[in-house]
């Protein structure tokens, strides 16, 4: 037994998470202070998110026919080069708007590989390392959500002090940086070659999956709203309030200590909380209080007190979330799988910046933040009314996978709620 594969791939997540929320403060703000339209934010938000979502979809296929390990490490490589662009053309003078539309969205198609390639390759690093399924994935969590505690401030004080386009430049040496950890510590024996490559046997596996269906729709709608909060609102918050960029990346930085602190209790305590009533009640606090926040109060204190407390509830959603992911999809379709569950729950991501920006250019900050709440409190209040039927779904065992699968897949465990 050895957990350096697991450690390794840990690490590698957390440096390049650190980098890219680095650039969640830059790229928004470089838009907003060069431009001062809303829409454009949502704009460039679109062209990054939406390649990444479809490049998921192809990834999947990709990582099941390649591999999860060799597909994480090139596209790490390729966002370094992808991210380097927006400095390099900023230095030569020659970053357009149109330019910088190119390489968000180059970025975004290889990160959105890369990203499905990550968590393909988790499970193994799991079973290398036979840690229980829930506390790994709580670990993650971790980990991603220190890269959010120390991404978010240090874009914030960069930002201010640098320029928001030679900070990018960090964000490419951080890929580069994950890209070397996966290459030489995430060495683990490598999944059967699939010769079945087609991409339909991911969205045939979802949509038999009556549990992963219901919450995947959910997550459409809070995902993006979502988007739209953290690209749009909160930026435009923050510039109308006159606290200036370090306040946007301290707010997000006090959300990531809340889930920290979140995800750390949560890896402590994961085997024993009931999955589905966990679940539900930490969506219903993280979700739709930070929007209303925004929208009824200038006070940093309050808005401050809030992030942090959402925080502490989202740290628990992914490794529910992954866990039973991870339990009910077989191993020769996981990179389908995951491609096709994060496609859908994420279609909504690149019309979300866009459709938050509209909303305040046509209506006002205020008006999209109440609407946007109003929203998120209704789709995080339907779990309650279906409780006792999602424990039932979650104890079942997975629906059987295509009769053409490999004969040799292993069979997929039950969940435990």
């Amino acid at each position: 037994m050895t957990r350096r594969p697991l450690a390794g791939l840990l690490a590698a997540e957390a440096v390049s998470l650190t980098g890219s929320h680095i650039a969640a403060v830059a790229v928004p703000w470089l838009v907003l202070v060069t431009t001062g339209s809303a829409t454009r934010v949502g704009v460039v938000a679109l062209a990054q998110t939406l390649p990444f979502v479809l490049a998921g979809v192809l990834g999947g296929a990709l990582v099941d026919r390649v591999g999860p390990r060799r597909v994480a490490v090139t596209a790490d490589v390729a966002s370094a080069i992808a991210v380097g662009l927006i400095p390099f053309l900023h230095g030569l003078g020659q970053l357009t708007f149109a330019r910088l539309l190119t390489a968000v969205a180059l970025a975004g198609a290889i990160g959105g590989c890369g990203n499905v390639a990550k968590r393909a390759l988790l499970p193994a690093a799991i079973e290398a390392s036979r840690t229980p399924m829930a506390r790994a994935t709580a670990l993650f969590e971790s980990f991603a959500r220190a890269a959010l505690l120390v991404g978010l401030p240090v874009g914030g004080v960069l930002v201010t002090a640098l320029g928001p386009a030679l900070v990018l430049a960090l964000d490419a040496a951080s890929f580069a940086l994950s890209a070397l950890a996966v290459a030489t510590l995430v060495r683990v024996r490598a999944p059967a070659r699939n010769e079945q490559t087609g991409l339909s046997a991911g969205f045939r596996f979802l949509r038999r999956d009556r549990l992963v269906v219901a919450v995947t729709a959910m997550l459409f709608v809070t995902n993006l709203v979502d988007q739209a909060f953290m690209v749009v609102f909160l930026p435009v918050w923050v510039r109308d309030t006159g606290a200036g960029p370090a306040a946007l990346g301290w707010i997000g930085g006090v959300f990531g200590l809340g889930a920290v602190l979140g995800a750390v209790a949560y890896a402590s305590l994961a085997v024993r909380l009931p999955r589905v009533t966990t679940f539900a009640i930490c969506c219903l606090i993280a979700g739709s209080p930070k929007l209303f926040t925004l929208a009824l109060t200038d006070h940093p204190g309050l808005v401050l007190a809030v992030a942090f407390g959402a925080g502490l509830a989202a740290s628990t959603l992914n490794p529910i979330l992954m866990a039973v992911g991870y339990e009910r999809i077989p191993v020769h379709l996981r990179g389908r799988v995951l491609g096709a569950v994060g496609a859908v729950s994420f279609a909504g991501v690149p019309a979300g910046g866009l459709l938050g920006g509209l909303a305040v250019d046509l209506g006002g900050l205020r008006h999209a933040l109440l609407t946007a709440g109003a929203i998120y409190l209704v789709v995080t209040l339907a779990p309650f009314l279906t409780l006792s039927r999602l424990r039932e779904a979650v104890g079942q065992p997975a629906p059987k996978s295509d009769s053409r699968q490999p004969p040799s897949s292993p069979p997929v465990p039950a969940i435990t709620a």
